[in-house]
C-alpha cells in the first residue's frame, strides 16, 4: 500500500505533483529564503570589505592584525544567522526524542574537551565567547565569501524574473485595455492575447514555484553542507549514541529494581511466613510432647527456610539496596564498609543524591572491589574514598593484599567497567604483585 509521501523539505516538496507543490507553503519559503538572502549578503558584503579593506590598509600596525583576526568572528555570526534561516526550505531533522536536531559547529579546545556535555548543546553565545579558543572553520568562512559575493546577487535575479513575469502575463487582461505590451518579443495588443497571455502566466507561475525552490533548496543544501561538516555530524552521531547508551542503562537499572520489588513483596514475604509458620509448629509439637523423627523433621525445615530467608535477602540486596535508594550512596558505602570481613576505613565527601544510573555504578564497584579484597587479596585494611569535584563523581578503593589483580581474567570487575564506560565513565586498576591494589572510577555526574 503507497501512500502521500511526507513533504518535510522543499527538496521533498520538489518531488511530489505540481499542483502539490503550487498549492504548498514551499514556494512561499523559498521565496522568503531567496529574499533575506539579498539583504543578509549585502550586510555581510558591507562587513567584509570594510574589515578586510581597514585591515589591509593598517596591517602594518597592531590594529590591522588584530581587524584581520575579526573575519572569523564575523563569519561565524553569519553562519548562525544562516542556520537560522535554513529552517525556512531544510526544516532540522526529528530526533527519536521528538527535538530538533541541531546543526552546529563542532566544538573544540580544552575546555571542549573536558566538558561532559555534548557538542550539540552548547550555545551560540557560548561559541561567540570562546571563539579566539576555537581553530577557524574555513567552511564558514567560504560560505561567508560565497554568500556576499555572489549568493545575494544570484537570488535577486532569480526573484526579479520568478515574481514579475509571471504576475505581468497574469495581469495582462488588464494592462491590455490600456495599452499594448510586449513581453519576451510577444506584443500583445487585443483582449484575446491578453487571456492567451494569463493562460501561459499560469504555466509561468508553476515554473516559477519550481525554480524559486529549486535554487533555494540547492543553496541551503550547499549552505549545510558548508555550515554543518562531516565532524560536526559526527559528534552528533556520537552523542545520540551516548544517550541512548545511558537509557539501556536505566532501563537495565529500573529492571533490577523491579525485580528487586517483586522478590522483597512476593517471594520473600512467602518464605517468611512459611519460616513463622513451621516455627508455630516446631513450638505446638514440643507443647504436646509430641517428639521423635516428626519434630526433628519441622525443626529442620524449619532452618531451611531460615537459611533460603537469609540467602534471598542477600540476593535481593545484590540486586539493588533500598539504603542506596533511600539514603544515598554515602550510607550505602557505609553499610557495606560495616558488613565487610575486613576493616573498612571510609573518606566520603558526598552530599545529597546523584543521578540514580551513577549511584549505583558507584555502589557496585565498591563491593565487588570489597569482596575481592577480603576473598582473594588476603587484605588486612581496606580505604574508600568518594568525592564530587564540579561534575565528576571520584571513587577509589585501596587494600593492602598481596595484588596481581586482573579484570581480564573473567572477574566481576570486568562487567562492572563496561557498565561504567557505558554512562561515559572510566576505571582504572593499579595492582602490582605484592600490593597494594587501588581500584579508581571516575564518572561525570551530569
Amino acid at each position: 500500500m503507497t501512500g502521500k509521501p511526507d513533504v518535510r523539505d522543499a527538496w521533498t516538496a520538489l518531488r511530489v505533483q505540481p499542483w502539490r507543490l503550487v498549492v504548498s507553503s514551499w514556494p512561499w519559503r523559498s521565496v522568503a529564503y531567496l529574499a533575506s538572502t539579498v539583504p543578509v549578503g549585502l550586510v555581510a558584503l558591507l562587513v567584509l570589505a570594510v574589515v578586510i579593506g581597514l585591515g589591509a590598509l593598517t596591517a602594518v600596525i597592531v590594529v590591522g592584525l588584530l581587524l584581520l583576526s575579526g573575519v572569523p568572528l564575523v563569519a561565524t555570526v553569519i553562519a548562525e544567522i544562516e542556520r537560522v534561516r535554513l529552517r525556512l526550505v531544510l526544516p532540522q531533522p526529528r530526533t527519536p526524542e521528538g527535538r530538533s536536531a541541531p546543526i552546529t559547529r563542532p566544538a573544540a579546545g580544552p575546555a571542549a574537551r573536558g566538558s561532559a556535555e555534548p557538542a550539540d548543546v552548547v550555545t551560540v553565545r557560548e561559541r561567540l565567547r570562546t571563539w579566539r579558543t576555537l581553530p577557524v572553520s574555513w567552511s564558514e568562512i567560504g560560505y561567508a565569501v560565497v554568500l556576499a559575493g555572489l549568493w545575494w546577487l544570484v537570488d535577486a535575479v532569480v526573484l526579479l524574473f520568478a515574481i514579475t513575469v509571471p504576475a505581468v502575463l497574469l495581469a495582462a487582461p488588464v494592462l491590455v485595455r490600456h495599452d499594448a505590451m510586449e513581453v519576451g518579443g510577444w506584443r500583445i495588443d487585443t483582449s484575446p492575447e491578453g487571456w492567451a497571455a494569463a493562460g501561459v502566466g499560469l504555466i509561468a507561475a508553476v515554473v516559477a514555484a519550481y525554480l524559486v525552490t529549486a535554487v533555494a533548496s540547492g543553496q541551503a543544501a550547499l549552505a549545510r553542507l558548508l555550515l554543518d561538516p562531516p565532524e560536526a555530524r559526527l559528534l552528533h552521531a556520537v552523542s545520540q549514541l551516548r544517550r541512548s547508551r545511558a537509557g539501556l542503562v536505566d532501563a537495565f537499572e529500573a529492571e533490577r529494581r523491579r525485580i528487586e520489588r517483586d522478590l522483597h513483596d512476593g517471594a520473600q514475604q512467602r518464605l517468611v511466613a512459611l519460616a513463622m509458620t513451621l516455627g508455630q509448629a516446631e513450638l505446638e509439637l514440643e507443647a504436646l510432647r509430641e517428639g521423635g523423627p516428626a519434630l526433628d523433621l519441622v525443626a529442620k525445615a524449619h532452618g531451611l527456610a531460615e537459611d533460603a530467608l537469609e540467602d534471598l535477602r542477600a540476593t535481593v540486596r545484590g540486586i539493588h539496596p533500598q539504603v542506596l535508594t533511600d539514603h544515598g550512596l554515602a550510607a550505602a558505602v557505609h553499610e557495606l564498609a560495616d558488613r565487610s570481613p575486613v576493616p573498612v576505613e571510609t573518606d566520603l565527601h558526598l552530599d545529597g543524591h546523584l543521578p540514580p544510573r551513577v549511584e549505583a555504578a558507584a555502589y557496585f564497584l565498591v563491593s565487588e572491589a570489597l569482596t575481592n579484597a577480603a576473598r582473594h587479596a588476603d587484605a588486612t585494611a581496606i580505604q574508600v574514598h568518594a568525592w564530587v569535584a564540579g561534575h565528576t563523581l571520584t571513587v577509589s578503593v585501596v587494600d593492602n593484599g598481596h595484588g596481581g589483580a586482573d579484570p581480564t581474567r573473567g572477574t566481576g570487575l570486568s562487567g562492572l567497567i563496561a557498565r561504567i564506560e557505558a554512562i561515559d565513565g572510566t576505571v582504572d586498576i593499579t595492582s602490582p604483585p605484592g600490593g597494594p591494589t587501588t581500584v579508581r572510577m571516575t564518572c561525570p555526574t551530569s
